[in-house]
C-alpha cells in the first residue's frame, strides 16, 4: 500500500509540478527516502545533513504534528495523509 504527501508549493518544481504523490508506507524516514529517490534534491530541504528534520519544516500524518509524535522515525500507515508545510517567518513592525 502507500501514502499520499502533499506537497507545498515552494517544492513543488522539484516534484515535477504534482501537488500530490504516493509513495510505499514505513517510517516517515523512508518515505522522505522514497521521495528523494524519485524527485532527487527534495531531502534536502526537508532535513538536515544528519538526517533529522529541519526546524523550519513542519510535517503531519493525518493532521498530527511529528515532532510531537516520534519525529522522523513515526510510522506512517497505509492510506495515511502526509502534509509538509514550510513555516512562515514574517510579521509587522
Amino acid at each position: 500500500m502507500s501514502v499520499l504527501i502533499r506537497i507545498p508549493t515552494p517544492l513543488r518544481r522539484l516534484s515535477n509540478g504534482q501537488e500530490k504523490v504516493e509513495v510505499s508506507s514505513g517510517s516517515l524516514e523512508s518515505v522522505i527516502d522514497s521521495l528523494e529517490q524519485s524527485f532527487p534534491g527534495i531531502k534536502g530541504r526537508l532535513c538536515d545533513d544528519q538526517g533529522a528534520l529541519r526546524t523550519f519544516v513542519n510535517i503531519y500524518i493525518d493532521g498530527e504534528d511529528v515532532r510531537f509524535l516520534e519525529g522522523i522515525n513515526t510510522q506512517v500507515k497505509d492510506g495515511s495523509e502526509i502534509s509538509i508545510v514550510p513555516a512562515v517567518a514574517g510579521g509587522m513592525n
